[in-house]
């Protein structure tokens, strides 16, 4: 019996880097998003836009702090009146907290009853995936057992309901600064906590203005941190690592 063996002729060193590139690219793709990930992006390839509390809760309110959030409320002790009683226009003042290290700022935009409040923030859900997004008139509740809004529970948006964590509170800030004379005797301890009715209304022409500046500055930021990692990297991982392959 004539046995028949097929010839068996070896893939030339282009047919095998083909093989070797088309298996590998999946690979490559995970490698290069863990050890290289790029800067997030829009839809249209632009840098993203990622708000913070604070500039937002700055333009919004009028209250003309900077920092960390976890750093208002001390600083306003000689700038602004502070108290535990929530007032429309007023700045709501969380520690810090677990995970939550520097602390969070946000708006009142509406006062529901007693214990409920409507809020204005931004950077606390992740929307569509992304955080650093704005969120409206989202539920706060006081939770705290003596009713004083030292604990709150506040909206959270990919649970749809109120956060599971009771988030410890330094109070309120309101949007009137103190006398001349009491910021400049910075040593006398008479800050007083009660609420003032009628907070100064923000300029919205001016928040608008604002805000938009203050996204185009984060653009601009984030794109020359994305040019410094552009050029601390190779600019082609996975053609480079092809490249090599195929030679």
């Amino acid at each position: 019996m004539r046995t028949l063996v097929k010839n068996i002729t070896p893939d030339s060193p282009v047919t095998l880097a083909k093989k070797l590139g088309s298996s590998i690219i999946p690979i490559l793709l995970v490698l290069q998003a863990i050890f290289f990930p790029a800067m997030a992006r829009a839809a249209d390839g632009s840098p993203s836009a990622y708000l913070q509390c604070v500039p937002f809760a700055r333009e919004l309110s009028g209250i003309q702090i900077y920092g960390d959030a976890h750093t208002w409320w001390r600083q306003a002790h000689f700038a602004y009146e502070r108290g535990n009683v929530p007032q429309l226009g007023a700045v709501l003042s969380l520690k810090s907290h677990g995970k939550m290290r520097l602390g969070h700022v946000a708006v009142v935009s509406q006062i529901v009853d007693d214990r409920n409040i409507l809020l204005d923030h931004a950077n606390w859900s992740p929307i569509n995936g992304r955080r650093g997004q704005i969120e409206r008139s989202v539920a706060a509740v006081d939770v705290s057992p003596n009713g004083d809004w030292s604990r709150v529970k506040i909206w959270y948006a990919p649970i749809g309901a109120l956060g599971k964590t009771a988030y410890p509170v330094n109070g309120f800030i309101y949007p009137n600064e103190k006398p001349s004379d009491f910021r400049k005797n910075a040593g006398r301890q008479w800050a007083s906590t009660t609420a003032v009715h009628q907070p100064r209304a923000p300029n919205r022409n001016l928040f608008a203005r604002n805000m938009k500046s203050e996204l185009e500055q984060q653009a601009q930021r984030e794109q020359l941190a994305d040019n410094r990692l552009d050029e601390a990297q190779p600019t082609d991982l996975i053609g480079e690592l092809l490249d090599r392959v195929g030679s």
